[in-house]
């Protein structure tokens, strides 16, 4: 297992997932905080990196396309402090960093995960049921229903006509984008079948956001309904079965996989890992066996 703990937060890694804590420090946005522990499966992952730097650098896990809701709505707008897939680390850690990195790679690499766009989301999304106060209004989400209600900000024009509410069965799409500048942000919620919406400021069916510091918890609400809906790439693919276990005697596996052998190419590398893989978990190769015939496999790529 890895593990690198930061004032910015504890990110764990054992084997299967990486495991995200916030932690408390004033640097740690409200997003994240009130989003809490986070929990991304390998197969969720695209990659990871570390970017060093003279006091603090910073670790960053890049998801799969379309794998989480929460990036799928802020698409990429989400600032520094509210981006739960950023730990500053201290320089004084960066060699443990740096570890964290080399194990997550493996793991990846190990495992053969596609670093392609997701067709599913793999992630859960924010905790149910969710409000928030912001900006002309709130929205409360129950997992089923959206409710929006106003305040004395709220134009006379969207507020007259009262609450809105709504099922995520009906709806066509939810969209966040943040205040930029003079510019108001908002959360849009369409109905199926509507016509084209008005300015936010007078759409009953949107939140307007001017800035402050709940706006980026609207996020969460689009995210929680996001994931409630059909994914913007379609269903996902049927499963491929898991291959069957090889049936050859373990001596003769592993010294397949270690004669030299005419030039491979990549693809057919990572599925001979993955077949180790499988042929560990599986109980046919012991530890060393395995380690040694990965270690065969690893050298000709």
């Amino acid at each position: 297992m890895a593990e690198i703990i930061q004032k910015d937060g504890t990110w764990t890694f054992d084997g299967d997932a990486v495991r995200i804590v916030p932690g408390r420090d004033k640097g740690v946005g409200l997003l994240r905080q009130t989003l809490g522990e986070v929990v991304v499966p390998l197969h969720a992952l695209a990659g990871i990196s570390h970017e060093p730097g003279r006091r603090t650098g910073r670790l960053r896990l890049k998801l799969r396309d379309g794998a989480d809701p929460l990036l799928q709505v802020t698409g990429g707008r989400l600032p520094e402090a509210s981006d739960p897939y950023r730990l500053t680390v201290d320089a004084d850690r960066t060699g443990v960093a740096e570890y964290f990195v080399d194990e997550v790679r493996s793991a990846l690499l190990l495992d053969q995960v596609d670093p392609g766009p997701a067709d599913a989301y793999l992630l859960p999304g924010p905790a149910v049921p969710i409000s928030v106060a912001a900006g002309d209004g709130t929205v409360a989400f129950d997992g089923d229903r959206v409710a929006l209600d106003w305040n004395w900000t709220t134009e006379e024009a969207k507020s007259s006509g009262g609450p809105r509410e709504f099922r995520v069965a009906d709806l066509r799409a939810v969209e966040w984008s943040p205040s930029k500048g003079l510019e108001n942000g908002w959360i849009r919620f369409t109905l199926a079948g509507a016509p084209a919406a008005p300015a936010p400021k007078y759409d009953p069916h949107t939140v307007e956001l001017f800035g402050f510091k709940k706006d980026p918890l609207m996020a969460l609400v689009a995210a929680a309904v996001a994931v409630r809906m059909p994914h913007p790439r379609g269903a996902a693919a049927p499963a491929e079965s898991a291959p069957a276990l090889s049936k050859a005697p373990v001596p003769e596996l592993a010294a397949s996989a270690a004669e030299p052998a005419a030039p491979e190419d990549h693809d057919a590398l990572l599925r001979r890992l993955r077949e180790l893989g499988d042929l560990h978990q599986g109980g046919i190769l012991t530890a060393e066996e395995f380690a040694a015939a990965k270690q065969a496999v690893l050298r000709r790529f």
